[in-house]
């Protein structure tokens, strides 16, 4: 077996505005395997600043995951317990190889395009009017979950677009979402959380910065509206300190991330624990190109949750790579027909 690895810049085509900042670009690298005929493609990336593998020495532990392939999936995903990005970039490569299709990793229902995932559609932080401007789009496209990114302009701007979308359109209409991306400090949260309750949200995601596991617990128990975790989960590897983490804080739900939290291995520990303490969950994109996008999204279709996911982000990219998904009416759809082009990734 052969491993080598293709580094690609996404570039958006609207930078994309988060209470961390404006995001142009994302980086990503292809790792491709080669046995004999048969070809495996997995997708390692990070998000900078977010990321707990946002480190100096990535790029040459991705070279020695390549240099060492032959160690094989589960001793190289071992190796790898301090960059989850790279544990699902292997997890994939290796599945992808062993697939009758590089790109057919969980054959469904969703890839013979007989069903359907339910998305949200993304609203991202700008100016008053660009937000307002997206919020059209969304609901025009045929979304009836909107998820809205908060904390970057003013609060009560940004309240009075929620305010706008309510007095339109019900609950039973469309449902809202919101991202603080940990915005809000710990003693002003608990009030803003009861003005936006106002509004019947579905949930919150990460009001405040992560680590401060007393304070979320708190902010969890007397919320008046459903907190789910988002990046609190990053960085928590074993078992004993993920389960720790849900028994302290008590979420309403978790958020997950294939490739912030060591691939679908990773999310299917985290997926246990949680309904064991009855916590819902639902899964999103950390901004891969369509290769990663694709992969999560046949994963998440396997694992039957009803929620709306967060997989729309496939649309972003200007040079993305094309491929068979596509949003149609608020859904995520897999358009067998349309063909990959692997030498887009591999040449």
């Amino acid at each position: 077996m052969k491993a080598t690895y293709k580094k690609h810049i996404l570039e958006f085509k609207r930078p994309g505005g988060t209470s961390r900042g404006i995001l142009k670009t994302k980086e990503t690298w292809f790792l491709i395997l080669k046995e004999g005929t048969r070809l495996g493609i997995g997708e390692c990336g990070i998000l900078r600043g977010l990321s707990v593998d946002d480190r100096p020495d990535y790029e040459a532990k991705l070279q020695w995951v390549c240099d060492n392939i032959q160690l094989g999936f589960q001793q190289l995903y071992e190796a790898l317990s301090e960059f989850p990005s790279l544990q699902f970039g292997v997890e994939m490569a290796f599945r992808s190889l062993a697939s009758d299709s590089p790109f057919n990793l969980f054959p469904s229902a969703f890839t013979e395009h007989k069903a359907a995932i339910p998305i949200n559609g993304l609203v991202w932080m700008g100016e008053a009017d660009f937000m307002k401007q997206q919020i059209s789009e969304k609901i025009a496209a045929g979304f009836t979950c909107i998820k809205m990114k908060i904390g970057a302009i003013d609060f009560e701007t940004e309240l009075q677009l929620l305010k706008m979308i309510r007095r339109e359109y019900s609950p039973t209409d469309i449902e809202l979402r919101v991202d603080a991306n940990g915005a809000f400090s710990p003693s002003e949260a608990i009030e803003k959380l009861k003005v936006l309750s106002e509004l019947h949200l579905h949930s919150i995601e990460q009001p405040i910065q992560p680590g401060q596991w007393s304070k979320m617990a708190l902010l969890c128990e007397n919320t008046p509206l459903p907190i789910a975790l988002d990046e609190e989960l990053i960085g928590v590897f074993s078992e004993e300190k993920k389960q720790a983490l849900l028994t302290e804080i008590q979420p309403q739900y978790i958020i997950l991330k294939p490739s912030l939290i060591g691939g679908f291995q990773g999310a299917d520990q985290w997926i246990r624990l949680a309904e064991q303490s009855g916590i819902g969950w639902w899964i999103t994109s950390a901004l891969e190109s369509n290769i990663g996008l694709n992969a999560i999204s046949q994963y998440t279709f396997t694992k039957n949750s009803i929620l709306p996911q967060g997989l729309g982000t496939g649309s972003l990219f200007t040079n993305n790579i094309p491929s068979p998904l596509a949003v149609r009416n608020g859904t995520l759809e897999y358009h067998k027909n349309n063909e990959w082009d692997i030498n887009l990734i591999t040449s």
